[in-house]
């Protein structure tokens, strides 16, 4: 074919070829999601069935990190305040198999022997009908992370005893509970005397769709280049059999 019958080919060409690198981009890229979640689900599948280990000593915080610690399984003598308290909405969680409906985690600072205040989610409350526990006593759980801030939902009420997302630095921020750890714990035992708020152990139950995203991507590449196929190929007999100019 000549040049000039072939030029008006080029750019839908180019179209395609672009939307199909696009397409088998997000396709390799959720293989490689795929890979990332199978190793998260590993490590703390690993680390939530670990012996629990003694809080790290204050000095060694800074060390700890997200990738590093969390989940990891701790024992800590704390000793709790009497009626300072937070409560994060929750809708549910797959970490929480036992709770079936929205409710409450409740946070509160615990402090040390040595002085230091650490924030710990007692577990979890129906609603916000929760009496004090106040003392020292011994607890185990998991360390976490803080979540980040939505763009989308505000960190909090007016008041600031309803929160929306579980970030124990804002939270000491806005109650006045002075500094806390850059972690908090997650309550897995004891259970208080009348069972609220509960806590309880995590269970693994990140979802892992992505070879069935992967998969998507995929065929719609394939898709793609076998109607672009079909269509250049009759653009082709369409020019190599009209009457030349």
């Amino acid at each position: 074919m000549s040049e000039a019958r072939i030029r008006p080919l080029f750019f839908p060409a180019v179209t395609a070829f672009c939307a199909f690198s696009i397409l088998c981009g997000l396709g390799f890229w959720q293989i490689e999601r795929k890979a990332w979640k199978e190793n998260l689900i590993a490590t703390v599948s690993e680390r939530i069935a670990a012996a629990p280990i003694r809080l790290p000593a204050p000095r060694a915080w800074q060390s700890l990190t997200q990738a590093s610690s969390e989940f990891r399984r701790v024992t800590a003598r704390l000793q709790f305040p009497a009626n300072t308290r937070a409560f994060v909405f929750t809708g549910g969680t797959g970490l929480r198999p036992d709770i079936k409906s929205p409710g409450y985690f409740v946070f509160v600072p615990a402090k040390l022997e040595s002085g230091e205040t650490i924030a710990v989610n007692l577990g979890y409350a129906p609603d916000k009908n929760v009496a004090g526990i106040a003392g020292s006593r011994e607890i185990t759980g998991y360390l976490r992370w803080p979540e980040r801030p939505s763009w989308f939902v505000a960190d909090h009420d007016a008041s600031g005893e309803t929160w929306f997302v579980r970030d124990p630095a804002a939270m000491a921020q806005f109650l006045k509970w002075g500094a806390v750890a850059p972690f908090y714990i997650d309550q897995e035992s004891p259970v208080p005397d009348g069972g609220v708020p509960k806590p309880g152990p995590l269970t693994v139950n990140f979802p892992n769709n992505h070879l069935g995203y992967a998969l998507t991507w995929f065929g719609l590449a394939a898709a793609l280049a076998a109607v672009f196929g079909a269509w250049l190929r009759r653009q082709v007999r369409s020019r190599q059999s009209s009457p030349s100019l």
